[in-house]
């Protein structure tokens, strides 16, 4: 066994891959791309090393260093690649059919894991050619280093209909033409609100899960608070960057309180906010901290920095009684402005109604244009609870019972229809 391995049990070895391959996939896609020019090929090269460790670490032991050994497998296996390939465009060449192909890079020279890489690599799966959905699939797998079998779970979806969807991305990259170099300018600021848009989609379907028996679905979770630290790492001067991984840290740390022990939901007003990570709220309050900074110094803030001030109010009240809801609803003013839209006005009715009572929240809500949020089991709840808060049950039961019809999650939907009967009985039905 070389100096520079240790030994390790099957599941210590499997640990390490699992481990070394979490960490370090991005990088190494994002590196093997730049110096390949081809997604597939890159994602390939990787794949391969990875099942290389999978074959070899269990005899030769783990090493040292996981990750530069995946690098130089992953080099080996490109350069024989294109070896191959230049074996084959002499042979056709001599056959007089001029058929052209990739020239071979020189792989053993270039500068492995360079931290552009991985930045490159989360905008280029953000690409705007690909819709949200794919987005979300192509960043879990290349970014996350999540299977495919891991991310059609995640979403409820089958194996062969997320691969499906995967491949498709890929395909629609190499026909869009998407280079590998980072954007600048103007296009910069727009892709870096698609990325975070979609890191922020991958945790929030984490942190409430619009289908199936689960309320929560912790490795969702856990991939959007990486991919947050990651990009604020990546990008340490954007606020709007730090901002979403302090929104995403302060909501994360809830997880611990948001079900009962019979794996019901638990609604933030009811928690035992004892419970609440204090770990991850003062890591949340840090990164707020860094965006305020990069904010006084004249650097443009957004959404998401307004999303994790209102969260800190949260975050930073020991009893739901002790929120400082008119701070919130003032946010939820700014936040208006800053990213209009029908969901901020649904929050923003919440804000109101606690701040100011529930009829200024209706107030907020009937202000909405006809049809918003159609579809959606938001607005009917959100009514419903201002409705019950203001005395009108029966109104609130028929509320609560539409919204209840309109979720496709098992855990939302008891919630609902337990508020819909409790608005009933205490309206006197």
């Amino acid at each position: 066994m070389p100096s520079s391995a240790r030994p390790a049990t099957d599941s210590a070895t499997a640990d390490a891959i699992i481990e070394a391959w979490r960490a370090e996939s991005a990088r190494l896609v994002g590196a093997l791309a730049r110096m390949t020019r081809d997604l597939e090929l890159a994602e390939d090269l990787a794949q391969d090393a990875l099942v290389a460790a999978l074959e070899q670490w269990p005899e030769s032991g783990i090493p040292d260093k996981p990750a530069a050994w995946l690098m130089t497998t992953a080099k080996r296996r490109g350069i024989d690649e294109f070896r191959r390939a230049e074996t084959r465009r002499r042979k056709t060449a001599e056959l007089g059919h001029g058929w052209e192909e990739r020239s071979m890079p020189d792989l053993e020279s270039q500068v492995d894991y360079i931290e552009d890489d991985v930045l490159r690599l989360i905008f280029l799966s953000c690409h705007p050619a690909l819709t949200p959905e794919s987005r979300a699939a192509l960043t879990l797998r290349l970014v996350g280093g999540l299977t495919t079998a891991e991310i059609a779970r995640a979403f409820l979806a089958s194996e062969s209909a997320m691969g499906q969807r995967i491949s498709r991305a890929k395909k629609t990259l190499a026909e869009s033409g998407a280079d590998f170099e980072l954007p600048t300018g103007k296009e910069r600021t727009a892709r870096l609100d698609d990325v975070m848009a979609v890191i922020y989609l991958i945790f929030n379907e984490g942190y409430t899960a619009t289908a199936g028996a689960d309320w929560l679905r912790p490795e969702l979770t856990t991939e959007a608070l990486r991919l947050a630290s990651m990009l604020a790492q990546l990008m340490p001067d954007e606020p709007e960057a730090q901002g979403l991984l302090s929104l995403v840290t302060f909501q994360a740390s809830r997880n611990q309180a948001r079900l009962d022990q019979a794996g019901r939901p638990i609604l933030l007003e009811d928690q035992d906010r004892s419970r609440w990570d204090e770990l991850l709220i003062r890591r949340g309050l840090d990164s707020l901290g860094r965006a305020e900074t990069l904010a006084a110094q004249g650097r443009p803030v957004g959404r998401y920095y307004l999303q994790a001030a209102i969260a800190s109010r949260h975050a930073q009240a020991r009893t739901a009684a002790e929120t400082d809801w008119r701070s919130i609803a003032k946010l939820y003013d700014v936040l208006a402005e800053a990213a209009p839209g029908p969901v901020v006005e649904v929050n923003r009715a919440v804000a109101y109604g606690r701040a100011f009572g529930p009829e200024a929240g209706l107030a907020v809500l009937a202000e909405l244009p006809a049809g918003a949020l159609a579809g959606s089991h938001l607005l009917p709840s959100v009514r419903g609870d201002l409705l019950a808060r203001a005395g009108r049950h029966l109104e609130a039961a028929v509320e609560f019972r539409s919204a209840a019809a309109l979720t496709r999650n098992a855990g939302e939907q008891a919630v609902l229809l337990q508020s819909a009967i409790a608005s009933d009985q205490a309206g006197g039905r």
